[in-house]
């Protein structure tokens, strides 16, 4: 039975012709968001000098992004399953372009606070960005390779991950470390000026950041692209309890929740880290950073070029077993092997959020938009466990430690991919609609 709508089964060669762009234009949108996820390792030690913070309290920095995706995922599906994606993408890149800018008047006021503030806005955006785009790049195409079309895409992100922490780290970090003793010891108006300094260089990257944005918005507005919505009752038939019916969606959000708090703990704490391990200075660990944003992209093309020969699941299941080797390393070792450790992590959690996504909202049909919400949701696990890692950090004195965490997220996933996943038959397809 064909369930295609006629509108769409008419113009088969115009509907194909009409992904390329939107696909280009909704990919560009995994590059931004990579980008500003990816300047938190450098923010993280940048701040914990200007405001000497402990490691507890820096890891308030991914909980101030990640609990946004927590707090709004629900209402911007609501959002965008009452007025479209376009409209939800250029509210999220509003959200997204204010936030940036408002780093400004947060290093003005040098208060920590603030600038947790300014990265939640930050965060506000990127959720209606990330619930839109993910689900809107599986369904622009065959569905059969939804899972290689995210993976591509999200390697546009990897890209970012290279390129964040080497300019951030040029940009933001001055090399400069003083130990409390340092501190006291300088004069009042010397200590003054380097901890205003410390606070003010964050300005021009994340002006910059959000003049572009700004761009690009303007970009989305008068665009015209193809819009994914349900028809009235595909919304009314559409609930929480409904969308968990299917088990598949429910053990994806749980390993989404675990994956997401392993990526954040060991790409956010990557500087932190390996300053310590294996006592690099910071901008030198900043172009480690950046070779670990490589592994990421790297990562990410060759699990979509996998993915023609192995499953997706049996290959998510690969990945994670290797991460949970390597994370048994960093705990462990000391000097540059923990740090070659860490960016072998990096190559292997690549495909682990596209592929846990398009396997959570596999067959969804009219709940693919709240399942896309929920699984977004489960990014809460980014603001939440690494406090557990910072926790174990001060306590014990040494940060490897706190890898205990990423390695127990690792095994959450190994077992997603190896027994909690089966596929589904695909409901009815959403509709197109030009906007």
């Amino acid at each position: 039975m064909n369930n295609i709508p006629d509108s769409v089964a008419e113009k088969p060669a115009k509907t194909k012709t009409s992904y390329v762009f939107p696909l280009i234009l909704i990919t560009s949108l995994f590059f931004f968001w990579g980008f500003v996820h990816n300047l938190d390792p450098v923010l993280i030690p940048h701040l914990k000098k200007a405001f000497r913070l402990t490691d507890l309290e820096t890891a308030f920095i991914d909980f101030s992004v990640f609990i946004a995706y927590f707090v709004m995922a629900l209402p911007a599906g609501y959002f965008m399953r009452k007025y479209g994606y376009k409209s939800g993408i250029i509210l999220g890149l509003s959200l997204f372009a204010v936030g940036s800018l408002l780093f400004l008047p947060a290093a003005d006021t040098r208060q920590y606070i603030f600038f947790l503030g300014a990265l939640f806005i930050i965060a506000c955006g990127l959720t209606f960005l990330e619930t839109a785009a993910n689900p809107y790049v599986t369904i622009l195409g065959d569905p059969k390779t939804a899972t290689q079309r995210l993976n591509f895409s999200q390697s546009f992100n990897g890209l970012a991950a290279f390129l964040a922490p080497v300019i951030g780290g040029m940009f933001i970090l001055s090399g400069k470390n003083y130990s409390d003793a340092q501190l006291a010891a300088m004069l009042p108006n010397e200590k003054e000026a380097y901890l205003l300094q410390e606070a003010g260089s964050v300005k021009g990257p994340y002006m910059v950041m959000g003049i572009i944005i700004i761009i690009v918005t303007l970009a989305f507005i008068f665009t015209k692209l193809p819009d994914i919505k349900e028809n009235k009752d595909e919304i009314e038939g559409s609930n929480i309890r409904h969308a968990l019916r299917h088990s598949h969606l429910s053990w994806a959000i749980i390993a989404q929740f675990f994956y997401v708090g392993a990526q954040v703990c060991v790409l956010s704490f990557f500087i932190r880290f390996v300053t310590t391990s294996a006592g690099l200075a910071e901008q030198q660990a900043a172009w480690y950073a950046g070779g670990a944003g490589l592994a990421f992209m790297i990562g990410r093309f060759a699990g979509t070029f996998f993915m023609q020969y192995i499953a997706p699941n049996r290959l998510l299941m690969l990945y994670a077993f290797a991460s949970m080797l390597l994370t048994i390393v960093a705990i462990f070792a000391h000097g540059m092997l923990t740090v070659y450790a860490l960016i072998g992590i990096a190559f292997f959690m690549s495909i682990m959020f596209p592929t846990i996504f398009s396997m959570g909202i596999s067959g969804l049909g009219k709940d693919t938009k709240l399942g896309s919400s929920l699984i977004v949701m489960s990014i809460v696990g980014g603001a939440l466990l690494p406090l557990g890692l910072g926790y174990i950090s001060d306590i014990t004195g040494n940060i490897q430690y706190g890898y205990v965490v990423p390695f127990v997220c690792f095994l959450v996933v190994f077992i997603f991919g190896y027994k909690k996943w089966k596929p589904v038959v695909t409901e009815a397809p959403l509709s197109l609609k030009e906007l």
